[in-house]
């Protein structure tokens, strides 16, 4: 019985070390080998959902394509390519649709965050210091394009940020964006 534990443990260690957090699903890996960064088949996003303190807009790829428009190129360590991707930049949509950033909104900038959510449920967290180019040196951007063609099975819309060493908080097929304030 104690052997069986043992063993259960140590093929449960092994799943979770090639365990891709995003689908939950565990993929057999060879020791000492890392596992390609694979994504569950889901529904691609064919609209942005956003919410910015409790005033809901659905944006579309016209939508975002009628405002500036920014081109960045990061290296995605998954892939372990340099990808460029073009869109729009998440303070600028934010500014947009409810949420400038200016002496009036400083504090409560400080003090609000986002969720940003994908079609497969996968979500991210980031401060709006960290998406506003006021605040921060990176650019985060919802990107419509990569390579100057559509995303693909990356649905529509992917929230992609140019400082994380990982592109563990980028969020393919970005469905919803909410913006929320702490007071």
């Amino acid at each position: 019985m104690k052997r069986a534990a043992v063993s259960l443990t140590f093929l449960l260690g092994l799943c979770f070390a090639g365990m891709n957090v995003a689908d939950a699903r565990c993929q057999t890996v060879p020791m000492g080998v890392m596992a390609e960064h694979q994504h569950p088949p889901a529904q691609p996003s064919t609209s942005l959902v956003l919410t910015v303190d409790g005033k809901t807009t659905t944006l579309s790829v016209a939508d975002l394509s009628a405002m500036p428009q920014t081109t960045i190129t990061v290296h995605n360590e998954h892939t372990k390519t340099d990808e460029t991707y073009s869109g729009v930049l998440l303070g600028v949509v934010l500014a947009k649709y409810g949420f400038p950033i200016d002496k009036t909104t400083h504090q409560k900038m400080l003090r609000s965050y986002l969720v940003a959510e994908g079609m497969d449920k996968y979500w991210v967290l980031y401060s709006v210091t960290e998406v506003e180019g006021s605040e921060h040196n990176g650019s985060v951007i919802v990107a419509t394009s990569m390579g100057g063609k559509p995303l693909g099975e990356d649905g529509q819309f992917k929230l992609v940020d140019s400082e994380d060493k990982k592109p563990q908080r980028w969020v393919r097929n970005l469905s919803a964006i909410t913006v929320k304030s702490v007071e």
